[in-house]
């Protein structure tokens, strides 16, 4: 099956890079969409939550949580935690990839062995 791979994520992500990387020298269809530049917009967003759930997708181990106010992080829930991660793109994990081929889309978070071994099997 031929699949094509979005990396969700920042260009300057070390995590991301070697992502790119890697998918690209196995000759697997891969581009980054830098949530920066690109943006992140709410369709997206919701996409993700509504698959994965935001325990899931937010980032508590990056410099952007550490920076933010305690008041906000201290009571989180669906609706507050969205609205953080559309203003606050880095606190997602990186990267989120989207494979898709044959009319399925497959989302996952991050690029441990197992992602890299299910976005191989998929690509």
């Amino acid at each position: 099956m031929s699949a094509s791979v979005v990396l969700y994520g920042l260009k300057n992500c070390d995590t991301c890079r070697k992502a790119l990387k890697m998918l690209g020298d196995k000759g697997i269809d891969v581009r980054l969409h830098d949530l920066r530049k690109d943006g992140l917009d709410a369709e997206m967003l919701d996409r993700w939550l509504s698959a994965l759930g935001w325990e899931v997708l937010l980032n508590k181990r990056g410099t952007t949580w550490r920076g933010l106010d305690d008041s906000l992080k201290d009571n989180l829930d669906d609706a507050g935690v969205r609205a953080l991660l559309l203003e606050h793109p880095a606190l997602i994990k990186r990267p989120v990839s989207e494979a898709s081929g044959a009319g399925d889309t497959v989302i996952r978070v991050g690029f441990g062995k197992a992602e890299q071994a299910a976005l191989m099997g998929e690509a």
